[in-house]
């Protein structure tokens, strides 16, 4: 069940995916897979339930100098570690490792610790971990789980407006720093309220984070809706993104969450400016819905399909009232940044099934060093089988 790819930019040509389960394999600049894995923790992940999980291995960065150092990230959904609150369901962590005398094979001994998150619930854990062009590392995190931002492990008001926890934010750390991280000086709560940590908040599952490889470098993040609304945002440093107090750009009740008030917040509980979604569609629990979990993409920035240049590429989980027929979508920027962003779906000529569409559940994208992208795929909704695929965007024949 393929969940993240990554280019280690170390002109191999090479690319790694990392499975839910816990293994990280290698594809080769042929496009073949290797038969031994990079790297295999499975036996570090928590265990995943086979119908559906939404724990396991879900990041992979390569260190900006990897060709150098060999030096590699992962994020990880691991047992509770020892002191971690009574019941909670297990802890993400954000390890290091470093790549063996093989160049295709990782050391597993030489796992070092980074970061570690208690999680209440099993879900909304992001997990997509990405180096920005400023060479530090980003870690999307979601707002504890369950539903509504509320329960065991969520406090009033949630956690996603509340920046005394590391929950339903995005960090920001510096890993070359002082052990086992560092904290960037400029991070927008240094020195002030909230966790140093932290670099943005307000999100309640950021499912697949990305930096734009040109223009303004930007920050885009895809935050999965409660019922109604599937939202894209632009990441602001220091923003609130909204969540609870929003779902996309619409106000959400935590005690009515299928039906949005009519007044929507534009300010936090700190009086600070909500930042609005550029993207949003109808979840398809709601009448007139496409699908069931937006899945955050990039701005594609390659040379082989001209007609997407400068669109954000992103997708859909599920079609509404399909089973495992995800969705590909291409977004345009507006002329006025105050308005939405526009975005249409991208029909698939091969690979794909005769009504051109994916066929499958999409879990998420990847980018290889030529910012050429990849369509991550699965049959099934949980972690079981082999009907993971990996797809290249290429033009139609």
């Amino acid at each position: 069940m393929p969940v993240a790819l990554a280019s280690p930019g170390d002109g191999t040509g090479r690319l790694f995916v990392a499975d839910l389960p816990g293994v990280i394999r290698v594809i080769g600049a042929d496009g073949r897979l290797l038969d031994e894995p990079f790297l295999d923790i499975t036996d570090r992940v928590v265990r995943l339930r086979s119908g559906y999980d939404e724990r396991g291995l879900l990041g992979l960065a390569f260190h900006p100098r990897f060709a150098e150092n060999g030096r590699f990230f992962v994020y990880y959904s691991a047992p509770p570690r020892a002191g971690a609150p009574g019941g909670w369901d297990h802890t993400s962590r954000i390890s290091e490792f470093a790549v063996s005398t093989d160049n295709n094979r990782a050391d597993p001994g030489s796992e070092r610790v980074v970061l570690e998150v208690d999680q209440p619930q099993s879900n909304h854990n992001g997990g997509s971990i990405v180096f920005g062009p400023d060479g530090y590392l980003y870690i999307p995190l979601g707002d504890g789980g369950g539903a509504r931002d509320v329960g065991r492990g969520h406090p009033p008001g949630g956690n996603g407006q509340d920046i005394t926890t590391l929950l339903g934010s995005i960090l920001r750390i510096d890993i070359d720093g002082p052990k086992p991280y560092g904290i960037p000086a400029d991070n927008p709560f240094v020195g002030r309220e909230g966790r140093d940590e932290i670099y943005a908040y307000g999100l309640r599952n950021p499912w697949r984070t990305a930096f734009d490889a040109g223009g303004e470098h930007r920050l885009f993040a895809a935050d999965a809706g409660q019922y109604l609304w599937e939202s894209v945002k632009i990441i602001i440093p220091g923003g609130n993104h909204g969540w609870n107090l929003r779902e996309g750009n619409h106000a959400f009740d935590p005690e009515n969450p299928r039906e949005s008030p009519e007044d929507v917040p534009r300010v936090g509980r700190r009086g600070e400016p909500l930042v609005d979604a550029i993207i949003e569609y109808p979840n398809a629990d709601q009448p007139g819905g496409i699908g069931q979990v937006v899945i955050g993409g990039y701005v594609y920035r390659g040379s082989a399909l001209p007609a997407l240049a400068g669109r954000y590429i992103f997708g859909e989980w599920n079609r509404a009232g399909a089973e495992g027929d995800g969705i590909i979508f291409a977004a345009t920027p507006p002329e006025d940044p105050e308005k939405m962003w526009e975005f249409t779906e991208v029909e698939v000529a091969a690979g794909g099934t005769e009504n051109r569409t994916v066929g499958a559940y999409i879990l998420a994208f990847g980018e290889d060093a030529d910012h050429e992208l990849y369509v991550l795929t699965a049959e099934s909704r949980g972690p079981t089988g082999e009907t993971g695929r990996v797809y290249r965007l290429v033009p139609a024949p």
